[in-house]
C-alpha cells in the first residue's frame, strides 16, 4: 500500500452524506480549509469490524468544530452510522477511519462566515504506526524543536488541522536525523508529547504522564490510564521537566496510530522496554479486540 498514492487507492468515501468512488472524493484549489487551516479531524481505529471508542471520537469531532466556530451539519449519531456503513461498504475488519470537516470554498479571506461545512471520512487499512521491529525494541525520540503553543495562543483543545503543521516539521526532522519521532517540549519547557501520540514514563513501578493543559488529552492515554489501575498501578499526573527523564525506567506511547509503543531512548535518555510497558501494550490489544478476546 505504501507505494499507492492515497489519492489511487480503491474503494468509497463518504462525503457530505453520500458514497463517492474513492478518486473522485475532490475539493476545488480555493477551499477555505485548505488555505487557513479551518479543519478538524479525528483517528480512530476499527478492530475485528469494530470501530474502537468511535463515540467517544464523533463527539470529540463535534467539540473540536464547535472550538473553531464551525456547526458540522450532521450528528454525532449519523457519523457514527456513515463510519460503520462505510467500513463494511470497503470490506475491511482491520482499518484505520479518518472523518473529517472543513470549511469550503464559498468564501476566501480569513474570514468565511458563510463558508459550507464540509464532512467527508475515508478508511483504509494501515497497520502498525511504527515499524514492528522498531516498537518491540523501544522506538527512538528526537527532541523537537518546536513547542506546543501556550492554549492563550491557539485552540489547544481542538484537534485542529493547523496544530499539527509544527508536528509534521518535528517529525520530518527526526526522520531525517534517524529518528522514529520527536518528544514536544510546551512553551514552558514542560515535556508535552510525541507528534501524534502521549507519552507515559516509569519510575518505581508509578506512571507518571504530563498533564495535558495545552495538548489532547488522547482517548488512547485514557483508556491506557483505566487499564493500569486496573492492574493496580498508581498513575500520577503532573508537570514533568526534560531533567527529570534521567530518571525513569521506562517510557512509552499511547495514541490511536501508535496504540502502545514503548520508547528506548529520547535524546541522551535511554529507556527499558519493562514489565509495566509490556503489560499495558497486551492489555491494550486485549482491550480493542473484544470479540476476538472473547473466542479465546
Amino acid at each position: 500500500m505504501a507505494s499507492v498514492p492515497f489519492d489511487q487507492l480503491d474503494g468509497e468515501i463518504w462525503y457530505n452524506g453520500a458514497y463517492v468512488p474513492w478518486s473522485e472524493a475532490k475539493l476545488h484549489v480555493l477551499t477555505h480549509g485548505l488555505h487557513y487551516a479551518s479543519a478538524v479531524f479525528e483517528g480512530e481505529r476499527a478492530y475485528g469490524g469494530e470501530i474502537f471508542k468511535l463515540t467517544e471520537h464523533t463527539e470529540r469531532l463535534h467539540r473540536s468544530a464547535e472550538i473553531l466556530g464551525m456547526e458540522i451539519p450532521y450528528s454525532v449519531a449519523e457519523i457514527d452510522d456513515a463510519c460503520r456503513t462505510l467500513l463494511k461498504r470497503q470490506g475491511l475488519s482491520d482499518a484505520y477511519v479518518r472523518p473529517i470537516a472543513w470549511r469550503g470554498s464559498e468564501m476566501m479571506g480569513v474570514s468565511a462566515q458563510t463558508n459550507r461545512i464540509n464532512l467527508a471520512i475515508a478508511i483504509w487499512q494501515w497497520p502498525s504506526y511504527f515499524k514492528p521491529e522498531e516498537r518491540l525494541k523501544g522506538i527512538r525520540l528526537d527532541q523537537a524543536e518546536y513547542r506546543r503553543p501556550d492554549p492563550r495562543t491557539a485552540p489547544a483543545k481542538s484537534k485542529a488541522a493547523g496544530l499539527y503543521m509544527i508536528c509534521t516539521l518535528s517529525k520530518h526532522r527526526a526522520e531525517a536525523r534517524g529518528y522514529a519521532d520527536a518528544l514536544m517540549l510546551d512553551w514552558r519547557g514542560q515535556v508535552a508529547e510525541a507528534t501524534g501520540a502521549n507519552i507515559f514514563f516509569v519510575k518505581d513501578g508509578v506512571l507518571h504522564t504530563p498533564t495535558p493543559d495545552c495538548f489532547l488529552d488522547g482517548i488512547t492515554r485514557r483508556t491506557v490510564i483505566e487499564l493500569a489501575k486496573k492492574r493496580g498501578y498508581e498513575v500520577v499526573e503532573r508537570a514533568i521537566m526534560p531533567e527529570e527523564m534521567s530518571g525513569f525506567s521506562e517510557c512509552f506511547l499511547t495514541g490511536t496510530a501508535a496504540e502502545v509503543t514503548p520508547v528506548s531512548e529520547i535524546g541522551p535518555y535511554n529507556f527499558k522496554v519493562g514489565e509495566i510497558s509490556t503489560n499495558l501494550v497486551n492489555d491494550y490489544m486485549q482491550a480493542v479486540q473484544p470479540l476476538q478476546s472473547a473466542a479465546e
